[in-house]
């Protein structure tokens, strides 16, 4: 686990404006969180405590449940290989987008790389490195790539079921 840091202040305040959801309240749906990403250091430990707060913010932690906290971490383990995935091919992260749509939780990166993401194959546990988009993969409901025409880069997008 790591230490939590400052993080940039979300775009946005909650549904009675502190930003917060009383812990043990249904995921709220259409709230949305965005970090610019462009030129910073640490741009992975960034990305987990600013989805960290936001998980906070919306009720997700402090988790009252093994399957709560289960769902947490892996939305942070998400993050930081997407996030990661952008830092080694990608020429870095340039934005890191968080929303919840009811049961729905989607996390969004976008870069300025030309490459598209996909789990090795076949993939191998005991090879080191590559294991990114596998574990991306595994833990999804679905995940994608989007690319708009004539725009350099794209948007690796990554969905996760919210606790029950």
């Amino acid at each position: 686990m790591s230490t939590p840091r400052a993080c940039p202040p979300p775009d946005g305040p909650g549904p009675d404006g502190s930003g917060a959801v009383p812990a043990g309240s249904p995921p709220p749906a259409g709230q949305s969180r965005r970090l610019r990403l462009v030129g910073v250091g640490g741009a992975v430990p960034l990305s987990r405590d600013f989805t960290r707060q936001a998980l906070h913010d919306w009720g997700w932690l402090p988790a009252g449940t093994a399957d709560h906290r289960a769902a947490a971490e892996d939305v942070l383990l998400v993050v930081s290989e997407l996030v990661t995935n952008a830092c080694l091919h990608a020429d870095g992260p340039e934005e890191l987008r968080v929303s919840c749509t009811g049961k729905v939780l989607r996390l969004e990166v976008a870069d300025l790389g030309a490459g598209t993401p996909a789990p090795r194959t076949p993939h191998r546990a005991g090879r080191p490195g590559g294991h990114g988009m596998f574990i991306v993969q595994r833990l999804c409901l679905d995940w994608g790539v989007l690319r708009r025409d004539g725009v350099a880069g794209k948007t690796v997008w990554a969905e996760l079921a919210a606790p029950s």
